[in-house]
């Protein structure tokens, strides 16, 4: 298991970002062409849980693979 941790401050405090991958890799992008700029809109978003991105399709995990 990789974890990820992050701080961000939003002008009056620190909102801290954890994000566990099970799988054990993290998809980061390779090159500037694989990078997405984020409008302040989709931060929003993305900062009260939205997906600000086109929806993905979801991949099947087996029962019980989650701890």
């Amino acid at each position: 298991m990789i974890a990820f941790k992050g701080l961000f401050w939003d002008g009056e405090g620190f909102i801290m970002l954890y994000k566990r991958f099970e799988n054990g890799h993290l998809s980061w992008p390779r090159n500037s062409n694989e990078a997405k700029e984020l409008s302040a809109q989709q931060l929003d978003w993305l900062l009260q849980g939205l997906n600000p991105l086109p929806i993905r399709k979801i991949q099947a995990v087996r029962p019980g693979s989650f701890y």
